[in-house]
């Protein structure tokens, strides 16, 4: 009896599935994207941290109504060609490949950082930034496509957001550099944004163009670039396109007061309480307690974009986002209540940037995902471009910096009502 039994045993255990084990390849895939948005991240927020001492040398003043003028042209113009790069660049990751557009993307940005550093006027920082704006918009797109088309389903969100993980690194990383360097000057905090261009050596040398893009690059007569966009508009996919750029434009338009007047409201919270800490360092600190706070929500979401699916874990994080910043911006009066309320704020603000990063590859098949996953997050963030140019109207109008970032944050309801009219793809297998 015990002996039939050890041999059905035997032969069930010869049945089951061979244990699932992921490759060298996708382990590259998804470090090389991980680093990609975490130096992506890095040179995006360096400048906001130096934007005061730099553009202040630039001009010979310390007048900081002129600074905060001149600083948020080169933020807007910034952010502007964020999206259009992402745009552009989204369709040539369609056509060209993955890795390649990658690459690319991550040597332009770091190349224009480094030369930020070397800027000896405003206009020349300016245009510096605004060139490495173009990459740090492009290589989102191709890197979020990388992952979602060599990780297998099951694991394909976990993998999703680990490379969106990357983004609050990214920022500690700029935050530390400011901490470390910021005494030497702003040109030594700019230098080291030339260090994301080491990896592309690691993307060119060691990670292929995955096979599910290959496979349909042959299969299917390579497209004009414009067919190619405008195949996001085409019956099928537009109206995943208008969900896709509406729910990620309330996400980034939501949280964009709060992250765009933090600074100054700590300095007036400061002058106010004849706090005479260095202020630098304590928005350093604010911003990293906030990335903390992201990274615990994407460690959530590792979890909840399987167990509820992805809109409503959109959904959830909206609400989150809605009531921590209305909490923080109508109820705290001082520098200590903003540094405690910082994690909370985010784990929901920021760490709601994880849902899109696994929703918008999969609304789009495979020929055209770059192009219409650049195109949702990207056209988010180049509408983003006006808030800097148009803060100081804002504030004017709601009176305060935290009124303004209030009104500011009802945007997310134009989020969590928008997420219900896109498709949930939660298990739906990726389609070419």
């Amino acid at each position: 009896m015990g002996k039939s039994q050890d041999i059905s045993a035997l032969a069930a255990a010869s049945a089951a599935p061979p244990a699932f084990r992921l490759s060298r390849y996708q382990w590259l895939t998804l470090i090389s994207a991980f680093l990609g948005w975490m130096f992506d991240s890095m040179d995006l927020n360096l400048f906001t941290l130096v934007l005061v001492p730099s553009v202040g040398q630039l001009l010979h003043s310390t007048d900081a109504t002129e600074i905060s003028k001149i600083g948020s042209f080169i933020i807007a113009g910034k952010l502007l060609t964020w999206g259009v790069g992402g745009v552009l660049f989204g369709v040539a990751a369609d056509r060209l490949g993955r890795s390649r557009v990658m690459a690319w993307t991550i040597f332009i940005y770091a190349v224009f950082t480094l030369l930020s550093a070397f800027a000896h006027t405003w206009t020349q920082l300016a245009v510096a930034q605004a060139m490495a704006g173009f990459g740090i918009g492009g290589e989102w797109a191709a890197g979020a496509a990388l992952v979602a088309e060599s990780w297998p389903e099951r694991h394909r969100a976990r993998a999703m957001q680990i490379m969106q993980m990357a983004f609050a690194f990214g920022f500690l990383a700029a935050a530390l550099d400011n901490l470390l360097l910021g005494g030497f000057g702003w040109r030594w905090v700019l230098g080291v944004g030339a260090a994301p261009a080491l990896v592309t050596i690691l993307v060119r040398r060691f990670v292929p163009e995955p096979q599910r893009w290959v496979k349909v690059r042959d299969s299917v007569d390579a497209a004009p670039a414009m067919q190619t966009f405008a195949a996001i508009f085409a019956p099928a996919l537009r109206r995943k396109t208008i969900v896709g750029v509406v729910v990620a434009s309330a996400a980034m338009l939501g949280c964009w007061g709060g992250l765009t007047f933090l600074p100054s409201w700590i300095h007036q919270l400061s002058v106010a309480a004849a706090d005479h800490r260095d202020v630098g360092s304590t928005v350093s600190y604010a911003f990293i307690l906030m990335m903390i706070g992201a990274t615990l929500g994407y460690l959530t979401l590792i979890w909840m974009l399987d167990a509820l699916g992805r809109r409503m874990s959109y959904f959830i994080f909206s609400v989150g986002s809605l009531a921590v910043s209305l909490v923080l911006f109508m109820t705290v009066h001082d520098i200590r209540g903003v540094l405690w309320l910082m994690p909370v704020y985010g784990y929901f603000v920021i760490g709601a940037f994880g849902t899109f990063a696994s929703y918008l590859p999969e609304l789009f098949p495979t020929r055209v995902r770059a192009t219409g996953q650049g195109f949702c997050w990207n056209m988010a963030r180049a509408l983003t471009s006006i808030g800097p140019i148009a803060g100081n109207l804002v504030v004017a109008k709601f009176g305060s910096f935290p009124a303004a970032s209030a009104a500011v944050s009802l945007l997310f309801i134009v989020g969590m009502v928008s997420i219900w009219l896109g498709p949930e793809t939660k298990g739906v297998p990726l389609d070419d």
